[in-house]
């Protein structure tokens, strides 16, 4: 038997494609604000929608396009900026379609397949995982479960839309990503908020009630005091009805470490204020007027933003 010619691969390669966006393709949705298509979605469940927390907005005229060119009314039911993800509800029945499986591993190289819903219909991308890390926390404090970077030509209607896997595997929901690109929210981080926003209509994080602003410490400073990171955060206001108030945290003070664990820089700060932490109390490590000192503080909810 002849060996399969390029024009025989390229022909497979492209049905196989064409397959996968059609398949996948069923559970992707439009999204639009008063009347403007801004987004995609996905259903993830019946009578929910997942998209971008970054399309839609509270006080926004919703609505939600399927594949039948059908438009139905939306509400938003929770949004979570920090992980990126926000959460429909539709009344009116949505198509049924089949779950998607989420996908095991993501290898640097893989080809990967980008689906989302325009005003023309189904809009695909093609591309390749570009880089893949473990658990990393936005800048906004969310937890995501690994980083999935892409290399992609990602239109912005395309956010909220599904990232798929050769096998047509949900590796998760696309984001353009900002400086570093295109990236994917990862689909166990969207199994483990998603039902915390239909339920609460935000994730409730910690709250210490503070301003901070990162700061390197003098090398004789930190030295005398056996503190092997240089990287601090300084406390510039103070919340006088927040919990840090209440624990006696004071302007000026440099926290150092949280519960033990040294703290250098702001995002390892916020990294620790998770849902979990809410309600218990925390021992705050300080430098004050160049002396060690501690505080307690009971970590309260962050209020709405």
């Amino acid at each position: 038997m002849s060996a399969p010619t390029d024009n025989n691969f390229l022909t497979a390669l492209s049905g196989r494609l064409e397959r996968l966006a059609q398949t996948a393709g069923s559970a992707v949705v439009g999204v639009r604000s008063q009347g403007r298509h801004v987004a995609s979605g996905f259903i993830w469940r019946p009578g929910t929608v997942v998209t971008a927390a970054s399309a839609v907005e509270s006080d926004e005229e919703l609505s939600v396009s399927l594949a039948s060119d059908r438009n139905l009314a939306a509400q938003l039911a929770g949004r979570d900026p920090a992980t990126g993800i926000a959460v429909l509800s539709v009344r009116e029945a949505l198509p049924d379609v089949a779950a998607l499986t989420a996908s095991s591993q993501e290898r640097v190289g893989q080809l990967v397949l980008a689906l989302g819903r325009g005003d023309p219909g189904l809009i695909a991308a093609l591309g390749v995982v570009s880089a893949v890390g473990g658990a990393w926390q936005s800048q906004r404090g969310g937890s995501l479960d690994r980083l999935v970077l892409l290399d992609i030509g990602l239109r912005e209607r395309c956010k909220g839309g599904i990232v798929i896997d050769g096998d047509g595997a949900l590796i998760g929901m696309a984001l353009l990503g900002g400086a570093r690109g295109p990236l994917v929210i990862p689909a166990p981080t969207i199994e483990r908020v998603a039902p915390r926003l239909l339920a609460d209509g935000r994730i409730f994080r910690g709250y210490l009630g503070v301003g901070l602003h990162p700061i390197r410490l003098d090398d004789a400073l930190a030295a005398v005091h056996a503190l092997e990171d240089r990287r601090a955060t300084m406390v510039v206001s103070v919340d006088p009805d927040g919990p840090a108030r209440k624990g006696g945290i004071l302007v000026g003070d440099i926290i150092v470490a949280f519960n033990g664990e040294p703290v250098p820089g702001m995002r390892s700060l916020l990294g620790k204020l998770t849902p979990e932490s809410v309600g218990t109390t925390a021992e705050l490590r300080l430098l004050r007027a160049g002396q060690i000192a501690t505080a307690k503080v009971a970590i309260a909810r962050r209020p709405a933003s």
